[in-house]
C-alpha cells in the first residue's frame, strides 16, 4: 500500500458530466479505494459566464449515481471545505503576491480603452492605474531551460521553455487562471497523484514551473488517452449522446456503465462483465493503455443487458422502479410475486431498462394497446375470431396451468387447420400483450395466469368486433 494516496476529480460545472470525465473519476476513485487513500472532489467554477449551480448539482448527482463517493469536497460533513474555487479567491491572490515578491511573476497594466493592449509591466502593484480603471493582470515569468517530468503512462516528458511565453495566472477580474488555481489547490489539498485526460498534457509544463517557483513537490502525473468517436476524434455531441445523465435516462444501470468505462483503456483479465468492487483489488493504473479508445454505444448496451440478466431479481426490480421514478414513468401496482415473475422472463429479451418498460408494461396493465402490425397482419384475418375463440375455450378447460399444458393446447388448435401455426401463435401473443415481440409465448401465458389470460382473450374478441 502506498503512503498518503490523495487523488482528486475536479469538474467544471459548465455542463452535464461527460462519460470521459466519469471514466477519469472512476480511475481516480479505484486507485484511492484500493490503496486506502482519499478521493477528493473539487469544483473548478472560475469560468463565471458558463458555470452554474444547476450543473454542479447535476454533476454531483451523476457521481453519486455512478457510486463514486468522495471523502472530501462539497456536501461532505466535517471541516473539509470550501472545495469550490470561487470560494478560494483570497488564497490565490495571496499566492500570486508571493510569486511577485520572489520576482517569478509581475503585474501587467492594460489600456482601459483597448484591454488587449499592454501598457507596461511592473513588480509593484500599480494601484493608481487600477483605481483609474485600467485592467491589471499577474503574469508568470518563464525561465530559460527545459521542463521535464515522468508521466506514469507516457514515460519521460520534456518541454523546451522557449516554446512557452510568460502566461497570465491572475485575470483582471481577480479570478485565477486554470493553470495557477489547480497548482495551488493540488498543493494545499496534498494531492499525491494527478490522473487526468491527455488533453491536459500541454498544461503540465506550465504547472510544473509554478510548483518549482514555490519550491513545492510535484505530484505523480498520468495523462489518460481520450475516449474517441468512430471517426477517432474526441467523443463529442456530434457522435451522439455523451453525458452520464443521458445513459441513466436511457435505462443503463450504473454498474454496467462503470463496467464499460473501465474496459475503455484498462487491460482487464478474465470475463468482461464485472462490478467495479469485484475487480478493485486488481486495479493498477499502469495497466491503462496509452492508446485512444473508441466509445461503442452497442457494446455498452450489450454490457448492460448482461448485467440485467446477472443481478438478483429483487435488485433489478429496485433499479427498475428507481429508474421509472427518475424519468417520470408510471409502473402499475401489481402483486410482488407476479411482478418478479414478469420481470424474470422479460429481462431475457432486452438490454436496457427503457426497453424493459416497453416489453413489460402489457404484463402490468390491462390498458395495453394493440400494435398496428398486429391488427393489420393478424387480427384482421378472416379466421382470427375462430382461432381466438377455440384457444379460449380449450384454455378454460385447463386445471394444471403450466407451460407444458399451455403449449399442448396451442399446438392442438394450430393443428386443426383453421390457420397456420405462426398465425395462431401470433394471434394469441398479440391478444394477451398487444405486441408481436414478447418473451416466449408459452411462458408469457403461464406467467399471466389463467384468469388474466382468459380476460385478455375476451377483451381482444370484443375489440375485434368493433374493428
Amino acid at each position: 500500500m502506498l503512503d498518503l494516496v490523495r487523488v482528486r476529480f475536479a469538474p467544471s460545472p459548465t455542463g452535464h458530466l461527460h462519460v470521459g470525465g466519469a471514466r477519469t473519476a472512476l480511475f481516480n476513485w479505484m486507485f484511492a479505494r484500493k490503496e486506502g487513500g482519499k478521493f477528493i472532489l473539487r469544483i473548478e467554477d472560475t469560468d463565471l459566464e458558463r458555470s452554474s449551480m444547476e450543473f454542479e448539482r447535476q454533476i454531483l448527482d451523476s457521481l453519486r449515481w455512478c457510486g463514486l463517493d468522495w471523502d472530501e469536497g462539497p456536501d461532505v460533513d466535517g471541516d473539509h471545505g470550501p472545495y469550490r474555487q470561487s470560494e478560494r479567491l483570497d488564497i490565490y491572490r495571496e499566492h500570486a503576491r508571493k510569486l511577485v515578491e520572489e520576482k517569478r511573476a509581475y503585474y501587467v497594466v492594460y489600456d482601459k480603452e483597448d484591454p488587449t493592449r499592454e501598457l507596461f509591466s511592473t513588480f509593484d502593484y500599480p494601484e493608481e492605474y487600477a483605481r483609474k480603471g485600467h485592467p491589471v493582470t499577474v503574469k508568470f515569468k518563464v525561465l530559460p531551460g527545459k521542463t521535464t517530468f515522468e508521466d506514469l503512462l507516457k514515460g519521460q516528458m520534456e518541454f523546451d521553455n522557449s516554446t512557452i511565453e510568460d502566461f497570465i495566472i491572475m485575470k483582471s477580474n481577480g479570478f485565477p487562471t486554470y493553470n495557477f488555481a489547480v497548482v495551488v489547490d493540488d498543493h494545499l489539498m496534498e494531492i499525491s497523484h494527478v490522473f487526468r485526460g491527455e488533453d491536459h498534457l500541454s498544461n503540465t509544463p506550465k504547472q510544473i514551473m509554478i510548483y518549482e517557483a514555490f519550491g513545492w513537490e510535484t505530484p505523480v502525473f498520468m495523462h489518460i488517452p481520450l475516449i474517441l468517436g468512430p471517426d477517432r476524434t474526441p467523443l463529442s455531441k456530434r457522435h451522439g449522446a455523451t453525458s452520464v445523465e443521458h445513459f441513466r435516462k436511457e435505462g443503463i444501470l450504473s454498474r454496467a456503465l462503470m463496467n464499460y468505462l473501465a474496459l475503455l483503456g484498462w487491460k482487464v483479465e478474465g470475463d468482461e462483465i464485472f462490478t467495479i468492487e469485484e475487480r478493485l483489488q486488481s486495479f493498477d493504473p499502469r495497466d491503462i493503455s496509452n492508446k485512444g479508445v473508441i466509445f461503442d454505444y452497442q457494446k455498452l448496451e450489450w454490457v448492460n443487458g448482461k448485467h440485467m440478466r446477472r443481478i438478483e431479481l429483487d435488485d433489478l426490480k429496485r433499479e427498475f422502479v428507481e429508474w421509472a421514478e427518475y424519468v417520470g414513468k408510471t409502473i402499475p401496482d401489481v402483486d410482488d410475486e407476479y411482478f418478479l415473475n414478469s420481470l424474470r422472463i422479460c429481462r431475457e429479451k432486452v438490454n436496457t431498462l427503457s426497453q424493459l418498460y416497453d416489453i413489460m408494461y402489457p404484463f402490468l396493465s390491462e390498458e395495453y394497446e394493440y400494435e398496428k402490425d398486429y391488427i393489420e397482419k393478424f387480427l384482421k384475418k378472416e379466421e382470427s375470431e375462430e382461432v381466438l375463440k377455440e384457444v379460449k375455450k380449450e384454455l378454460e378447460k385447463l386445471d394444471n396451468w403450466n407451460m407444458e399444458q399451455i403449449e399442448r393446447v396451442l399446438r392442438e388448435v394450430a393443428g386443426r387447420g383453421i390457420a397456420s401455426k405462426k398465425v395462431v401463435f401470433q394471434l394469441v401473443r398479440g391478444a394477451v400483450t398487444g405486441k408481436l415481440v414478447t418473451p416466449g409465448l408459452f411462458e408469457t401465458i403461464e406467467v399471466l395466469g389463467k384468469e388474466r389470460t382468459l380476460r385478455r382473450l375476451e377483451r381482444t374478441l370484443r375489440f375485434l368486433k368493433d374493428l
